[in-house]
């Protein structure tokens, strides 16, 4: 199944960040650590590579991912020029107030009366971007909801004398390649829900903690994962909850929705959905594909061709 959503305010939100990079300093970008690429919106790095600005990657929401997977990412990211990743969570203050620091860091020559230091916090919908908004300047000043796209248009902000903030509204990309990143995305409630299937979305979860976190499947449910896909994870939840339909059949939306909400809550463990292992595979895996599509496309234009020119030559 491929995920694509970017409602028309996602659109708007490009282009006004695109117009507003150059009064930046720096970015910070806020991802998900329980999937930190597939979180990450290739189009920041384009903006702020044109513009040539740092960037403070935030890897939120560390207190739901798995720690070993986590501390992968850091390094990953921290072997980028420019770039500096921050695992945390907004639900601990003392890891809220490391950031103007950090931030500083990156961009040491503002911050100063003459030369206030311009941050724009960036980020996908439902990441934890608003939070961190009201955790730093430690007042409600964006709204927060457990639905994607609560945010809608962009506000400037003032962190103390010299530091500005513009929150800018969570946004996708127009198209999202891999279908895994729009499962990883949609499985995390990064995507509006009018726009998946959650019961093949649970699916696709149920495999990958098959894979990865059975032992957590176990504890939370109470059942051995040997033999089950994907399919029979969610019908063992609805069998330990007790989900059933009219005819004493499996309640299996109820299963689906019961084990995706236990992945993002946390109830089921602390989980990664891809390290930077995986996402070299899979980036591998999505190019091998690519290029077989490419060389299926070439041979049916040859052979298309190829008809047409006898056919020419025939007449």
């Amino acid at each position: 199944m491929s995920i694509q959503w970017f409602p028309g305010h996602m659109n708007a939100a490009k282009k006004e960040a695109a117009e507003q990079m150059e009064n930046i300093d720096l970015v910070i970008e806020v991802l998900d650590a329980r999937l930190p690429e597939a979180s990450c919106n290739p189009l920041v790095d384009q903006l702020r590579n044109f513009r040539q600005r740092p960037c403070l990657k935030i890897l939120n929401k560390t207190d739901l991912a798995d720690p070993v997977a986590t501390a992968a990412w850091k390094a990953f990211y921290e072997a980028r020029k420019g770039v500096t990743a921050y695992p945390m969570t907004t639900k601990k203050a003392a890891d809220v107030a490391r950031i103007p620091d950090l931030a500083l860091s990156l961009a040491p020559h503002r911050g100063v009366p003459t030369k206030p230091l311009r941050i724009m916090i960036m980020g996908i919908p439902n990441v934890g971007k608003s939070t961190l908004m009201n955790a730093l300047l430690k007042k409600r000043v964006a709204k927060v909801g457990d639905e994607p796209a609560v945010t809608k248009v962009q506000q400037k902000l003032y962190l103390g004398k010299h530091t500005v903030l513009v929150d800018t509204p969570g946004m996708l990309w127009p198209k999202i390649a891999m279908a895994s990143d729009g499962l990883m995305l949609a499985a995390s409630h990064a995507i509006g829900t009018n726009a998946l299937i959650e019961e093949e979305v649970a699916e696709y979860l149920g495999n990958l903690l098959l894979e990865r976190y059975p032992q957590l499947l176990t504890a939370r449910y109470g059942f051995k994962t040997d033999g089950m896909d994907g399919v029979s994870v969610i019908e063992g939840v609805a069998a330990r909850r007790g989900f059933r339909v009219r005819g004493g059949e499996f309640d299996y939306e109820k299963g689906a929705h019961t084990l995706l909400q236990d992945y993002r809550t946390g109830a089921l463990g602390r989980i990664s959905l891809e390290t930077p292992e995986s996402r070299a595979a899979a980036l591998a895996q999505h190019a091998a594909e690519v290029a077989e599509k490419a060389r299926l496309a070439e041979e049916k234009a040859a052979k298309k061709a190829e008809e047409a020119a006898r056919g020419k030559r025939g007449t």
